[in-house]
């Protein structure tokens, strides 16, 4: 047994190396369904990996909390960019999130922070944060950069 930080409510417990890797294997588990339920573009099971459904996607500038919110969130990404993929490139963990470094790839064929479908490619990295309670999803948090977006479906370039 070794000593690590705890994983809730920020004391220490003592915990099995097997203990950490099952919580991890959990999480990261959750975290593929979650992803895979995304490119499926089926909002129902993307919903559903959550305990809690929230997201925070930071360039769009307010969270997004529970399942009705994050539904339309997810329809209005659908909707713009229908081709829409989001491809795992590392995965790393810590003691209650689960960082993905992210590439989102889509067409834009709708609108888009109020700008009409342009046909373009997109092509953006995004830091994708998975928040959690034990092994329950609870929040995910995305930062990229919205300039490179819009730059990329014709705004201000």
């Amino acid at each position: 047994m070794r000593r690590t930080p705890a994983l809730q409510h920020g004391g220490d417990m003592t915990t099995t190396e097997s203990t950490l890797t099952g919580l991890r294997a959990r999480r990261e588990q959750t975290v593929h369904e979650h992803m895979a339920a995304e490119c499926r573009h089926d909002v129902a099971a993307t919903v559903a990996t959550f305990a809690e459904a929230n997201y925070d996607v930071v360039p769009l500038g307010a969270p997004t909390n529970g399942a009705a919110a994050v539904d339309e969130l997810l329809h209005m990404l659908f909707d713009a960019f229908p081709d829409v993929q989001v491809e795992a490139l590392s995965i790393h963990h810590g003691d209650d999130i689960v960082y993905v470094d992210t590439r989102l790839t889509g067409t834009q064929n709708g609108p888009w922070a109020g700008v009409p479908a342009t046909g373009r490619p997109v092509d953006v990295r995004c830091a994708s944060i998975f928040h959690f309670d034990d092994d329950r999803l609870i929040k995910e948090t995305v930062f990229f950069d919205h300039a490179t977006l819009l730059a990329q479906i014709g705004v201000g370039g």
